[in-house]
């Protein structure tokens, strides 16, 4: 591995690239596509190497699909009809390994799910997140474990949409050197 800023890398186009689309075309993605997508998220880092998520999915057409759309919110529900994929991600706030709280699952849940997004752009279909979601709603309709929270919402699909102008905060805007 080089330590170089002469040109970017495909992981740096990817990432300056990504946005959070709304227009899903509707085109189906195949188990195997998903399950390589689901696969690279498994990767991210986790405290104690938990990996405390879970990705509850359906398919578009699927009363799975119904299910989690129900648990979206209103201003949510128009523009995922057509998302090839509903998920509903959630965290595990407890340690399997001693039953103790784990603080940082929804930590850990945030670094799988922006893996997950960055695998999936790579191949061409993009994730939206959305907070706008009914989590008590999913954990009943979901059968979600005691210890498990419902974290986000997310539609996922092929997409027919650019967007040209993404602006964000300047680095320094968010970071500070304490020397």
């Amino acid at each position: 591995m080089t330590n170089t800023l002469e040109s970017p890398s495909q992981i740096d186009q990817i990432i300056e690239k990504r946005f959070s689309p709304r227009k899903f075309t509707g085109t189906p993605i195949s188990e195997e596509i998903l399950g390589h997508i689901f696969n690279q998220a498994k990767w991210a880092a986790s405290c104690f190497n938990e990996q405390p998520w879970r990705f509850y999915y359906a398919h578009q057409g699927s009363e799975g699909f119904d299910k989690i759309h129900q648990c979206l919110s209103e201003g949510n529900k128009p523009w995922t009809q057509n998302a090839s994929v509903l998920i509903i991600a959630s965290a595990k706030t407890r340690f399997a390994r001693n039953n103790k709280e784990n603080r940082h699952a929804w930590y850990d849940l945030g670094q799988s799910v922006a893996t997950l997004a960055l695998s999936a752009w790579e191949k061409g279909i993009g994730i939206h997140q959305m907070a706008g979601f009914d989590a008590a709603k999913a954990k009943e309709l979901l059968k979600l474990e005691e210890d498990e929270d419902a974290v986000t919402a997310i539609a996922i699909g092929p997409f027919d949409e650019t967007k040209e102008d993404r602006s964000r905060n300047s680095v320094s805007d968010f970071t500070k050197n304490i020397e």
